[in-house]
């Protein structure tokens, strides 16, 4: 039988295709998750050395450019 393409394959090189490519697919992700770098605790180290803030005084913020005539 000819398998030359994917119209005349069989059904057991439909299989060997879907398994393939299964494979491929947790290798891709599995190396994927392997490569990600590992952040460190920076909770603690930002708590340590971040700056003191200080509030000021309070600001009203307007979206409209336009004043009222009264």
């Amino acid at each position: 039988m000819n398998n030359y393409s994917m119209r005349t394959a069989d059904r057991l090189t439909h299989l060997k295709i879907v398994v393939v490519s299964l494979i491929a697919g947790i290798a891709v992700v599995g190396v994927g998750i392997a490569a990600r770098p590992t952040a460190p605790d920076m909770s603690a180290q930002l708590e340590a050395r971040a700056p003191v803030l200080k509030t000021g005084a309070p600001v009203i913020w307007s979206a409209s450019e336009t004043s009222a005539i009264r």
